[in-house]
C-alpha cells in the first residue's frame, strides 16, 4: 500500500502554486440595443475608436463608426442575423486597415 505524506502534499501544493501564471486582461464591451439593415447600436464601448473592430458574441465582426455619447453605431461585417438585443459586444482593439 502506497503512503503519502503531508510534507509531500504540501510540497506538490507549493509547486503547483509557484507554477500558476494567472494572467488578467481587461476587455471593454458593450450590449445590443438595437440591430437592424447592417447596422448595431451598441451600449457601452466606452473606450472604442472610430474605425475600431469589435467582435459581437456570436462571432461576427463590426466597425466602430458613430460614436455618440451614450451609444455607437457599428457596421456589420456580415449578415448579423444572429445577433439579438441584450447580446455581448467586445472590442478588439484592433484599428480597421485598408491597403
Amino acid at each position: 500500500m502506497v503512503t503519502i505524506r503531508a510534507d509531500e502534499i504540501s510540497n506538490i501544493i507549493r509547486e503547483r502554486i509557484e507554477q500558476y501564471n494567472r494572467e488578467v486582461k481587461i476587455v471593454n464591451t458593450g450590449t445590443v440595443l438595437q440591430v437592424g439593415d447592417g447596422i448595431a447600436r451598441i451600449h457601452g464601448l466606452d473606450e472604442v475608436m472610430a474605425g475600431e473592430l469589435v467582435e459581437f458574441e456570436e462571432g461576427t465582426i463590426g466597425i466602430a463608426l458613430n460614436l455618440e455619447s451614450n451609444n455607437v453605431g457599428v457596421v456589420l461585417m456580415g449578415d448579423g442575423l444572429m445577433i439579438q438585443e441584450g447580446s455581448s459586444v467586445k472590442q478588439q482593439e484592433k484599428l480597421l486597415r485598408y491597403q
